[in-house]
């Protein structure tokens, strides 16, 4: 059971944000945060990229496409990050919460299987794939970075996005794997309200079941590592 002195998490909503600056402020975070510094959730989106995790292999990189590669320290293979998908970051004291990397990811996992299953579509784990799947096709996928028992790093969703991207690489090192959306799976949902409804799900899993109202504190101030408006770094 999670620690009575983590129960809230503050939720930044980020928007559409570069992926190199928003990768420095999460471990510059994860490097300043003491023992009572308050856990965080980041949603975001990114602008197109391709991530490689530490596991990542050059046969799985992408082939013919002009997408920046990011080779980044978080755990897995390689996937795409892309306008219309929801990435929440999760920045966790694992020890003050009492979990283990094992049980958040299925935490992890599971929050994506109950969002789905509201909306009447059955998501499923794969055994030695973490992410969630429909039907054999991926549209959830998972990567942690864990120092010192706290953790950066967390999910994407693809809600309503190009997937054509997906099909030059070997999707988290997998060839052939394919991927879905929930815009395909008939989820009419706007990507704002699944990533409303995916927080409350991780908010309750990670946080023991408390009344959610209570502990999500919400800011969309932007993060002090992020560029401004104009590009600049302030």
């Amino acid at each position: 059971m999670p620690h009575p002195a983590a129960p809230f998490l503050v939720v930044k909503d980020l928007g559409l944000t570069p992926y190199a600056p928003t990768w420095a402020a999460m471990r510059a975070f994860t490097a300043a945060r003491g023992p009572h510094t308050p856990d965080e959730l980041w949603l975001l989106q990114h602008p197109p990229l391709y991530t490689m995790g530490l596991n990542g292999k050059p046969e799985h990189l992408p082939r013919n496409s002009a997408i920046p590669v990011v080779d980044t320290d978080r755990g897995g293979q390689v996937t795409y990050h892309g306008p219309g998908q929801i990435v929440a970051y999760l920045l966790l004291d694992l020890r003050r919460r009492g979990l283990g990397v094992r049980p958040l990811v299925e935490r992890m996992e599971q929050a994506v299987i109950d969002l789905l299953a509201d909306s009447g579509v059955e998501g499923r784990r794969r055994g030695g794939a973490p992410g969630v799947y429909v039907a054999g096709a991926k549209i959830a996928s998972l990567g942690l970075r864990i120092k010192q028992g706290r953790s950066y790093h967390g999910l994407s969703l693809n809600v309503d996005m190009d997937l054509a991207p997906f099909h030059a690489i070997n999707p988290c090192g997998y060839p052939g794997l394919q991927v879905t959306q929930t815009r395909d799976l008939g989820v009419t949902e706007s990507l704002a309200a699944l990533s409303e409804r995916l927080t409350a799900k991780l908010q309750d899993l990670l946080g023991g079941g408390c009344g959610t109202a209570n502990r999500l504190q919400v800011s969309r101030d932007p993060l002090p590592f992020l560029p401004g408006p104009d590009g600049d770094r302030p």
